[in-house]
């Protein structure tokens, strides 16, 4: 799964602690998602793209081989 959240985490001037106190993570697990190391929950991705205003699959997407 590839994400969008280390753009629109900057298009919104966040830093990577702000948006995981924003959704009740660790700074960490931010760090693991941006880099693709982690796939989220359903909750955590719906309340991540909650904070950017914008549908789920706008800042998730789904790898072909997936």
């Amino acid at each position: 799964m590839n994400n969008r959240i280390r753009e629109l985490r900057a298009r919104h001037n966040l830093t990577q602690e702000e948006l995981a106190l924003k959704v009740n993570v660790r700074r960490e697990t931010i760090v693991f998602l941006e880099k693709n190391k982690y796939n989220p929950s359903l909750k955590l991705a719906f309340s991540i793209a909650r904070v950017f205003g914008l549908p789920i699959e706008e800042v998730f997407q789904m790898d072909d081989d997936e």
